[in-house]
């Protein structure tokens, strides 16, 4: 790991293609209701991060592989933190939708 590492930020289209490749995989859009309104990854489910644990789980089964996003990565950051801390077991960051080059939904 090199002294910058942190510094680095997930490839979203990357996190896609491995979201894709994994079976019972969810798509976690981190950001709020009207952001994603606004335009989201086809397939992913709205869960602000406000809300995290408050409502709905994020899934079924702790071990369930759960991809999230955000806008930029930022919060997508702080919701992986937040669902290690639930029990959750199998968690990737995959960033931010701006740096996203697929279609969105609306």
């Amino acid at each position: 790991m090199g002294l910058f590492d942190f510094l680095k930020t997930p490839d979203i289209n990357q996190g896609l293609r491995e979201y894709h490749a994994t079976p019972g995989a969810v798509l976690l859009d981190v950001r709020m209701p009207q952001e994603y309104r606004e335009g989201h990854i086809p397939g992913s489910q709205n869960l602000p991060l406000p809300s995290l644990g408050a409502e709905e789980p994020a899934a079924d089964r702790k071990d369930t592989p759960l991809f999230v996003y955000c806008h930029s990565g930022a919060r997508s950051r702080q919701a992986v933190g937040i669902l290690a801390r639930m029990g959750y077991t199998n968690l990737k960051n995959i960033g931010g939708i701006a740096a996203y080059s697929g279609k969105v939904e609306h």
